[in-house]
C-alpha cells in the first residue's frame, strides 16, 4: 500500500507551531464532539413538544431522532477511509460547515418531512467530525500527553450522549424546542473560525480508492439493522417484516466482511482486529455505552414519574452524571499517561457496576440523596474508565490507518446507544407486560410498582453487561501485569 510523501515535517509532534496550539486545537474537536453527540440524546426530551407544535403522533417524530443515529452509523466508516485518504482534517473542517448549516435547517423546519431531511444534513456532518477527531488528536499530541487529550474527547462524547436529556429540558422551557438546534450556530461559528485559523494542513495520506462496494453494504447493514431494532422495540419482534429486516441486517453484515476480508484496500481494515488491545477495547467501550442508554432512558421517567420530581429538578439530579465526568475524566487521562491505562479501565468499570446494583434497588420511596449518591458514582466510574479506554483504542494503530480506527471507535459508540435504548424499553416493557398481565408500552397511572420491577430488571441487566466488561478489562490487567514480570524476570 503506497502512502503520499510526507508534508515539510515528518510529524506534528516536529513541529513546534502546532504543538504551542495543540490544546487550542483540541477544544476546537471537542466542541464539535459535544454539539454532534449531544444532538443525539438532546432530541428525545423534546419529541413531545415538536408533536404537539407539528401536530404529528409521537411515534412519527421519534424518527427525528433515528433518522440522526442511523445515518452517522451510516456514513462514519466512509468518512474515517475518506480522512485517511484525503486527509482527516480537511474532512473535520468540512464536516464542521454542513453540521451548522444542518442545525440551522433543523431549527428552521415547520414539517416533519424537512426537519428529518435537516437532520440527515446535521447527521453528515457530526459523521464527518466524529469520524476523525480521535484520529487528529492521536496524530498531534506526543505519547506522554495522549491519554489526557483522549480523555478530554471521551469526556465530551459522553457529555454529550448523558447531558442531553437535563440540557434539552432546561433549553426547551427558557426558549423553546428550535433552540436545541440553534444553540449550536454560535457555538459552532465561533468554533469554525478558530478550526480555520488553528487546525494545521494534513501530513499523513494514502494513496488508495476508496471502497464503494463496502460502503454501499455496510449502509444497507445498518439500515436494516436500526430499522429491524428500533422497530421491533415499538411493535414486538414476532413481526415478521421486522424479522426479515434483522435477517438482512445478519446476511449483509456476513457478505460485507466476506467482500472486505478479500480486498486490498477495504473500507474497514479487518487487519486491526487482530490486534487483542484493539478490539478487546472496542468491546469494552461498546458494553459500557449500552449500559449507558439503560441509564439514559430509564432515569427521566424514575425521576419524574416515580419520585414526582418537576423538569427542572429532575435536569439537575441527572446533571450529576456529567458532572462528575467532567470532574474525573481529564484526571483519569492524565493518570494514565503515568501509570498506564489498563488498572484505571479495570476500577472504573467496578464503580459503574457497583452504582448500577444500586439503582437497581431503589424505589418509590428512595431518599433523593441517595438517588443522586448512585447516579454521581455512575458518573464517577464512566470518568476513571472511558479516558483511558479510549486511548488504549487509539494508541496501537499505524498512522494510515487513525481516521479509520477512530469511525470505528466512534460508530461502536453509536452503536451502542441504540443497542442500549432497544435492551432498555424491551426488557422495561416486557417484564411491565408480564406484571399487569397485558401488552404494555408505557407508563401506568397510578400503578408505580410495575414500573419500579422493570425498572430494577433494566439496571441488573445493565449490571451484568457492565460486569462482563469488567471481567474483560480484569484479564487484560492480569495478562499486562503478567507480562511484566516475565519481561523483569528476563531481563
Amino acid at each position: 500500500m503506497s502512502q503520499a510523501a510526507a508534508a515539510p515535517r515528518k510529524t506534528y509532534q516536529d513541529d513546534p507551531n502546532i504543538q504551542r496550539r495543540r490544546w487550542i486545537i483540541l477544544i476546537v474537536m471537542n466542541l464539535f464532539t459535544f454539539m454532534s453527540t449531544l444532538d443525539g440524546s438532546i432530541v428525545n426530551i423534546a419529541l413531545p413538544v415538536i408533536s404537539k407544535t407539528l401536530n404529528l403522533p409521537v411515534a412519527q417524530t421519534e424518527w427525528v431522532v433515528t433518522s440522526y443515529l442511523m445515518t452517522i452509523c451510516a456514513a462514519i466508516l466512509f468518512f474515517g477511509k475518506l480522512g485517511d485518504i484525503i486527509g482527516k482534517i480537511k474532512i473535520f473542517k468540512i464536516g464542521m460547515v454542513i453540521f451548522i448549516i444542518g442545525s440551522a435547517l433543523c431549527g428552521l423546519s415547520h414539517s416533519l418531512p424537512f426537519l428529518i431531511a435537516s437532520r440527515l444534513i446535521q447527521a453528515v456532518g457530526a459523521s464527518m467530525t466524529m469520524a476523525n477527531s480521535q484520529g487528529i488528536v492521536t496524530d498531534i499530541f506526543p505519547s506522554t500527553e495522549r491519554g489526557r487529550a483522549l480523555g478530554l474527547v471521551g469526556t465530551f462524547v459522553s457529555l454529550g450522549s448523558i447531558a442531553g436529556p437535563s440540557l434539552g429540558g432546561v433549553i426547551i422551557s427558557a426558549l423553546g424546542w428550535e433552540y436545541i438546534f440553534w444553540v449550536n450556530l454560535p457555538i459552532g461559528i465561533i468554533a469554525f473560525i478558530f478550526g480555520i485559523r488553528v487546525l494545521p494542513k494534513d501530513y499523513t495520506k494514502l494513496k488508495v480508492k476508496i471502497d464503494s462496494q463496502g460502503s454501499l453494504l455496510f449502509t444497507l447493514f445498518i439500515v436494516a439493522l436500526f430499522s429491524g431494532l428500533l422497530l421491533g422495540q415499538q411493535y414486538g419482534y414476532g413481526d415478521m417484516k421486522i424479522v426479515a429486516a434483522l435477517i438482512v441486517a445478519v446476511v449483509t453484515l456476513g457478505v460485507f466482511l466476506w467482500v472486505e476480508s478479500r480486498k486490498e484496500n477495504p473500507l474497514l481494515q479487518l487487519t486491526m482486529f487482530k490486534n487483542p488491545l484493539f478490539s478487546l477495547s472496542i468491546t469494552c467501550g461498546f458494553l459500557v455505552f449500552v449500559g449507558n442508554f439503560c441509564y439514559n432512558i430509564i432515569a427521566p421517567f424514575y425521576a419524574q414519574s416515580i419520585l414526582n420530581l418537576s423538569p427542572f429538578h429532575a435536569g439537575f439530579l441527572l446533571m450529576l452524571f456529567p458532572i462528575m465526568m467532567v470532574i474525573v475524566a481529564p484526571l483519569s487521562g492524565a493518570l494514565s499517561d503515568k501509570i498506564g491505562s489498563e488498572l484505571l479501565t479495570f476500577v472504573g468499570l467496578v464503580v459503574t457496576v457497583i452504582a448500577q446494583v444500586g439503582l437497581a434497588n431503589l424505589h418509590e420511596g428512595s431518599p433523593i440523596a441517595l438517588v443522586g449518591l448512585w447516579i454521581a458514582m455512575l458518573g464517577l466510574g464512566n470518568g476513571v474508565f472511558q479516558s483511558p479506554n479510549n486511548s488504549l483504542v487509539m494508541s496501537r494503530i499505524p498512522k494510515t490507518q487513525l481516521g479509520i480506527a477512530g469511525s470505528i471507535n466512534s460508530l461502536i459508540r453509536n452503536v451502542g446507544m441504540v443497542v442500549g435504548i432497544t435492551v432498555a424499553t424491551t426488557t422495561l416493557f416486557g417484564v411491565m407486560s408480564s406484571e399487569a398481565g397485558h401488552r404494555v408500552t408505557g407508563l401506568i397511572p397510578g400503578q408505580p410498582d410495575i414500573f419500579i420491577a422493570g425498572m430494577h430488571v433494566v439496571f441488573m441487566t445493565s449490571a451484568c453487561i457492565s460486569t462482563a466488561a469488567a471481567l474483560l478489562t480484569g484479564l487484560r490487567l492480569w495478562s499486562s501485569r503478567r507480562g511484566q514480570r516475565l519481561r523483569t524476570k528476563q531481563a
